[in-house]
């Protein structure tokens, strides 16, 4: 098939894309950046540049739309609304001009409400933050374009934190933390989390290729889920550093000291890498149900302990950070 990939160029987008080459389709990706492994295969674009969309999306025959503003600190805060649900109704027109019937959507469990106890897929969303109200929204477009034709494909994934290699986000900045040991547990520890695998997550959505015409959502994690505990337990003993001492700072106080970096931010203007929302959401519990995912007889390659095992072999074995 002839796929076409928006925000290929990204962390899932480059593993999205190797897989799918991998297993003989065409692709072509639609990213603002250059990709660093398939720059071969890149057509620079914006999504909120809807002819750019419709140029790049005729001739195809699915379209994995990944590309987002996601970041906890994007400023303006109007840039969600513009990339990711104005980027949404572009794509539906796009794939309507190019008459493509399949969808595959990477939206957020952030459409959840924190501490929503293994929310499922039929539980109210009530977003937290402007970026889980943006993806929300581009839901609700995508789900317009499914129902006004009756072969129309649409697969609406809501992951969870995904972490891997290559990666450098939250997961992977705990781990460097602990490895340079400047870690410091805000909270008990005792609060679970949902977290996912890149190498998992795109194998479901190659899975979903599969899928028959109507629209369905599922959310999607590694179970069963783990204490931040558990996960730092797990990357102590990879580390060798299961010995070291724990200084642990009480959760009202961190959450302060995450209010203080929010003030200092707005005045010079410059984001940290500590903030209010960080420490909510490290000390949240954040689960969800993955039930109906189970229900598609997928099965994940890997567990989550051989996940994080392989990502800190892949990402520190040779580093000096």
């Amino acid at each position: 098939m002839k796929i076409l990939v928006t925000g290929g160029s990204g962390f899932i987008g480059t593993r999205l894309v190797g897989e799918l080459l991998r297993t003989g389709h065409h692709v072509t990706i639609f990213d603002k950046n250059d990709s660093s492994k398939y720059p071969e295969l890149v057509d620079i674009g914006d999504v909120r540049d809807k002819e750019a969309l419709i140029r790049v999306a005729a001739g195809q025959d699915v379209i994995y739309h990944l590309a987002a503003e996601h970041a906890d600190n994007v400023r303006p805060e109007s840039l969600y609304w513009e990339v990711n649900v104005n980027g949404a109704k572009n794509l539906v027109d796009a794939a309507k001009n190019a008459g493509i019937n399949k969808i595959i959507f990477t939206s957020s469990v952030a459409v959840y409400p924190l501490n929503a106890s293994e929310a499922d897929e039929d539980s109210k969303p009530a977003p937290f933050n402007e970026y889980g109200r943006s993806k929300y929204a581009a839901e609700q477009v995508f789900e317009e374009w499914a129902s006004e034709e009756k072969m129309r494909c649409l697969t609406t994934v809501r992951p969870c934190v995904i972490f891997g290699e290559e990666n450098r986000g939250n997961v992977y900045n705990l781990l460097r933390q602990i490895y340079r040991k400047r870690f410091i547990m805000v909270g008990s520890g005792r609060n679970k989390k949902s977290m996912g695998y890149v190498g998992n997550l795109v194998e479901f959505l190659i899975f979903a290729l599969d899928f028959s015409p109507g629209p369905r959502i599922f959310n999607y994690a590694d179970k069963p889920d783990l204490t931040t505990n558990e996960i730092i337990r797990i990357a102590k003993d990879a580390f060798g550093k299961n010995g070291d001492s724990e200084f642990r700072i009480p959760y009202g106080i961190g959450l302060l000291g995450g209010y203080a970096f929010d003030v200092l931010a707005n005045i010079s203007g410059n984001p940290f890498s500590i903030s209010s929302i960080r420490i909510k959401k490290f000390c949240a519990d954040t689960t969800i149900s993955t039930n109906r995912l189970l229900k598609t007889g997928f099965k994940p390659p890997y567990t989550l302990k051989e996940a994080l095992e392989q990502t800190i072999k892949a990402e520190f074995a040779s580093q000096s950070i």
